[in-house]
């Protein structure tokens, strides 16, 4: 199968009530987020059936999915680094050379094309299996954290995203300390999408690591961070907690 048959079999699926209704979703409209985004209306489900049909697609295909004008076709080649770099991550391949070395090539074209993960969900479906995988792993592309570093510093809102929602692998893995560091670092962000982001990234680092180690976070930054944010990270609280840390004042 060539990138070309990918994208001309999504292209025969189109749905065109389906595609009203996920541009409405993702805010497509002139001064959203996802402003000029465009849609065939398929659903996620039947974008991972092509990913598992087109799982042997040659890596140097990928960037033709990559490119598309189509948010589903760029999924498609989102889920397909995703796989590929999954079936180099193997216990038995961690230090494997030529694995390191195709793991490594994934990462570099996913950063590469990183401003086409152009909506919460390319980035959420592709950060965390694809970058946060990479920071647990043996790499020879150097300083890992200069690479999430110049994520965070772009001022690509999605760039940014990556950066943070990355960090939900390694919390998994048992690692806070990436999540806390891009925390801070989106803490004042404008974006109410960082925010959610923000929120939910802590929330999930206070459920599998420490929910102490998220009350300490609060501690020192609850006065600074905006509400939707603290929403987010305090949903796995009891009630009575949630509503004593909704109380504190911003600012105050």
């Amino acid at each position: 199968m060539t990138a070309g048959e990918v994208i001309a079999y999504m292209e025969s699926q189109r749905n065109e009530s389906q595609r009203q209704l996920l541009m409405g979703f993702f805010k497509t409209g002139k001064g959203e987020y996802g402003e000029g985004d465009e849609f065939l209306g398929l659903k996620v489900p039947t974008t991972r059936e092509v990913v598992k049909h087109a799982k042997d697609l040659p890596l140097a295909e990928v960037p033709r999915l990559l490119t598309n004008r189509w948010h589903e076709v760029r999924l498609c080649g989102l889920l397909l680094l995703v796989s590929k770099f999954e079936a180099l991550a193997k216990k038995r391949l961690e230090t494997d050379e030529a694995a390191i070395q195709g793991r490594d090539e994934i990462v570099k074209m996913y950063l590469h094309y990183a401003e086409q993960a152009n909506n919460w969900d390319l980035v959420d479906l592709s950060a965390p299996k694809i970058l946060g995988h990479w920071l647990i792993l043996p790499t020879r592309l150097g300083d890992k954290m200069a690479v999430v570093d110049s994520l965070a510093q772009s001022d690509n809102l999605w760039r940014q995203r990556m950066s943070m929602v990355c960090t939900w692998k390694t919390t998994q893995m048992g690692d806070p300390s990436w999540c806390l560091r891009y925390a801070e670092m989106h803490l004042h962000h404008s974006h109410d999408l960082m925010h959610k982001a923000v929120g939910w990234m802590l929330r999930e680092m206070g459920k599998r690591v420490s929910m102490d180690l998220l009350r300490h976070f609060l501690e020192r930054h609850v006065h600074e961070m905006p509400r939707t944010t603290l929403r987010y990270a305090i949903e796995k609280m009891s009630e009575d907690e949630r509503k004593r840390w909704m109380k504190t004042e911003k600012g105050s």
